[in-house]
């Protein structure tokens, strides 16, 4: 016996440290998502992953330039944001399609906080992405669920406004245009015979080229045995082109001007210059001197982005979710959003390093990842490369860029985030949602960073309103019979009482009440001192107060509460049996 008495605590051991393993190992994996495809990758995967991170690396450099303008930086910093994602989200990321970089709304929103300044920016995605590591590992994703669709479809729409008014200016070749929305559009109008003709025709003419190109991709049939083979080849042109219209523009529109600069022929608004080569890797500046000496601290840099710490960290994770969770559900995959924020957040923390303003999920270039047909996140690997190429190599000719061919390209970009269609859906299942919209959509156009808490604020309002004012049913059988459809907490605990008090207490004579409580699931312990001060008044009053249908937790609840002649019926007819039964005796 002593042998296998000995043996015992080894076999446990032996046991709880593979279950450690195990644990471990599993825990490993849900927070280093790579592992799990990387051991089946394969050659066919290799090859689609390539064609899809080349073409959406076409689409990204032009596209970064672009919103780099949009966030008040110089070009450069748009190059700097966009590669560490495709890196970070090939080891992080749980789904096949999201590409991380910038984005027009999140450019939009910084534009309001770092007031043009790199400094700003760069320590902004720093404390964005702490932020959103720390949403993720404590688990804190449910908050983003406060934030309603018609407020996100409100503060798309109005940043689309915005975004897309903004690049007028440029269309134009106007200068020294305030940012604020409705001055922008004063002082846009107001200097229109001011509008330089080169920029106007090129402008108009780059818009003109990507409508186009949009149409022909949305127009294509699609391919079937039937077709011949040179059907095919021209339809695959038409979709490549279309697919990476916005680097076809902006590489034939720079190509143009740099001709003509050639020949001392200056019909346009150039990008201008721009820094050489890579970003060093260096940590973000957690301070900074200005030109005539003061040193901003830390502190001041934290206050001066105030709110911008709340809204861009949430903003960037509901952006970034709502596209994985679209393609996830198109695609037949399951995401973690947890794991999402964990991702995005690091993405931001390394990207900071880099010079990388904050980033988030990108819409657009998710569209075409999947449509090129991306195998697994290591697409975003080849888009980086292209975008570290680009900064490598490139960085002199972007001298040569156009404003108005990168103002073209973001007004393309963000019109179909203007979506009509969505304000009649809402018109008709249900009209007070049109609230949250509009004041979201209003408030966003006056100053963007206080539009989406305006419309969480309204909509917390109405959900409070719901909860404090739970529909009650009153129906007349000799006696009252109230039913409630909700639970009820303690903002509903007056309405119940008002409700009760001028029904059967404030009559004459007073009535008896079955108050049918199937549909409640929870109370608290304000609404049990209100039920006692209401079983009080009945019995002061010589009328009963039957509880009909309570869940056995919640009668538990308040047995232990200890209140006075609690009557307690399993339904409604037995209620009515009881007091039917009461009135006989009396």
């Amino acid at each position: 016996m002593e042998p296998l008495i000995s043996q015992i605590p080894i076999h446990r051991n032996s046991a709880q440290h593979m279950w450690v393993s195990c644990c471990s190992f599993c825990t490993f994996h849900r927070w280093i998502p790579i592992l799990t495809w990387l051991p089946k990758y394969n050659f066919r995967w290799l090859q689609m992953d390539i064609i899809a991170g080349v073409t959406v690396g076409l689409t990204t450099v032009p596209q970064a330039l672009a919103y780099a303008e949009v966030a008040g930086l110089p070009v450069q910093y748009g190059l700097y944001s966009a590669f560490m994602g495709g890196f970070m989200y090939c080891v992080l990321g749980t789904s096949k399609d999201v590409t991380l970089g910038p984005t027009a709304i999140m450019s939009l929103l910084c534009a309001f906080y770092i007031g043009g300044d790199p400094v700003y920016a760069v320590l902004l995605s720093f404390i964005c992405g702490l932020i959103q590591v720390s949403l993720a590992l404590l688990r804190l994703g449910f908050l983003l669920d406060f934030i309603s669709y018609p407020v996100i479809k409100g503060f798309t729409s109005a940043a689309a406004v915005t975004i897309g008014f903004g690049q007028i200016k440029s269309i134009l070749g106007l200068e020294n245009i305030p940012h604020q929305f409705f001055l922008q559009v004063y002082y846009t109008f107001q200097k229109i015979p001011e509008a330089r003709l080169g920029d106007v025709v090129l402008g108009v003419s780059c818009m003109l080229l990507l409508i186009v190109l949009m149409w022909m991709k949305s127009t294509l049939p699609p391919l079937s045995e039937e077709h011949t083979t040179h059907v095919r080849v021209a339809q695959n042109i038409v979709w490549s082109a279309a697919t990476v219209r916005n680097a076809l523009v902006v590489v034939g529109a720079t190509v143009m001007v740099f001709s003509l600069e050639s020949s001392d022929q200056h019909y346009f608004t150039l990008t201008g210059k721009t820094s050489k080569g890579l970003p060093p890797f260096r940590p973000p500046a957690f301070s900074e001197i200005t030109p005539n000496g003061t040193i901003v601290s830390f502190s001041d840099i934290v206050l001066d982005l105030g709110g911008g710490l709340a809204i861009i960290p949430l903003m960037g994770l509901l952006e970034s979710i709502a596209i994985a969770k679209a393609f996830g559900s198109q695609n037949n995959y399951r995401i973690d959003p947890n794991q999402e924020f964990f991702a995005i957040g690091i993405t931001n923390i390394i990207g900071s390093f880099v010079s990388a303003y904050p980033v988030t999920g990108s819409f657009g270039r998710t569209a075409v990842n999947s449509q090129t047909g991306v195998c697994t996140p290591a697409g975003g690997v080849i888009t980086g490369v292209i975008v570290l190429l680009s900064l490598a190599y490139l960085m002199p000719v972007f001298y040569y860029i156009p404003k108005a061919s990168l103002a073209a390209v973001i007004i393309c970009a963000v019109t179909p985030f203007v979506d009509y269609h969505q304000v009649i859906q809402l018109w008709r299942v249900r009209k007070l949602d049109l609230l949250p919209f509009m004041v979201t959509f209003l408030v966003s156009l006056w100053e963007i960073q206080y539009g989406i808490v305006a419309g969480i604020l309204v909509s917390g309002a109405m959900l409070l309103y719901h909860e404090a004012r739970p529909k009650i049913k009153v129906t007349d059988h000799g006696f009252l019979l109230m039913e409630l459809d909700s639970g009820i907490s303690f903002p509903a605990t007056e309405h119940l009482s008002h409700v009760i008090y001028n029904n059967a207490l404030q009559v004459s004579p007073p009535r008896s009440v079955v108050l049918n409580c199937q549909h409640v699931s929870r109370i608290d312990f304000t609404v049990v001192n209100e039920l006692r001060n209401l079983l009080k008044q009945f019995r002061l009053q010589n009328v009963t107060l039957i509880f009909s249908g309570l869940k056995n937790s919640l009668l538990e609840v308040l047995n232990a509460a200890d209140l006075p002649q609690l009557q307690h019926t399993e339904s409604v007819e037995a209620a009515f049996e009881s007091l039917l039964g009461h009135t006989h005796n009396d």
